[in-house]
């Protein structure tokens, strides 16, 4: 049987940073599951004659996954599952289960741009001299916290994706709650640099601070951010 699933990544939300294998994989899948935000990345692309749309929330996902492959996926048909940013990145339980679900042999994940590549391009860091860690799971988070402070005193740059949960405040991580949290562990969070960008690649919504982290403290972001404490040190070629 061959019924694929391509789980692509379409950019933190602008089409303009949709990749042209994206959207050729996009207008071939005969059936398209994502989460509302995602879809209207991607609406352009859909022709409701062909593609069968399903939208879908963290409460009917497994549901729609196992309905779509199991009684409406003929043979050669092809689904795509698209996600926000980088299927590799912040998307690790979903993409696991799709895996369990449709077989490892069935799937093919393709790479997209993601909201900390163009956080670490606008604030000039290198992904390469950074710590790069999502927050943005819903287990535990305290390994994750450690390694960011670890980080810090270190003097790494540490590029990040914050955890809003609304449902449930107290689990919130966002960059407010990062910064009385670092500090709390006793750093001097007035002598640490950090950007704040939200909505990146939304003309319309896409703002930036900069900034000392201590000023972030009861600063309310939206939940589409991303975080860099930047603690980088340049360096060229000159210089080896």
């Amino acid at each position: 049987m061959t019924k694929k699933l391509y789980v692509i990544g379409v950019g933190p939300g602008s089409k303009k940073y949709l990749t042209d294998f994206s959207k050729e994989i996009i207008k071939k899948s005969r059936f398209i599951i994502g989460y509302k935000y995602t879809l209207n990345t991607i609406d352009h692309l859909l022709d409701t004659s062909f593609n069968q749309v399903f939208e879908i929330t963290m409460k009917n996902q497994e549901e729609i996954y196992l309905n779509v492959y199991n009684n409406l996926m003929k043979e050669n048909d092809l689904c795509t599952v698209p996600f926000t940013g980088d299927a590799n990145f912040s998307e690790s339980e979903v993409v696991d289960r799709l895996l369990y679900l449709f077989g490892d042999e069935n799937v093919h994940i393709i790479p997209g741009i993601s909201s900390i590549q163009i956080a670490a391009a606008k604030s000039r860091v290198p992904l390469d001299k950074s710590n790069i860690i999502t927050f943005h799971v819903t287990g535990d988070i305290e390994e994750k916290k450690i390694e960011m402070v670890k980080s810090i005193v270190d003097k790494k740059s540490v590029i990040l994706v914050p955890r809003p949960w609304p449902s449930d405040p107290s689990k919130n991580f966002m960059p407010s709650e990062i910064s009385l949290f670092i500090k709390e562990k006793g750093l001097d969070t007035s002598k640490i640099d950090v950007w704040v960008f939200e909505n990146l690649t939304n003309d319309e919504k896409e703002t930036t601070f900069t900034g000392k982290m201590s000023s972030i403290e009861n600063k309310n972001f939206s939940d589409l951010s991303v975080m860099v404490i930047d603690q980088n040190k340049r360096q060229t070629y000159l210089e080896f």
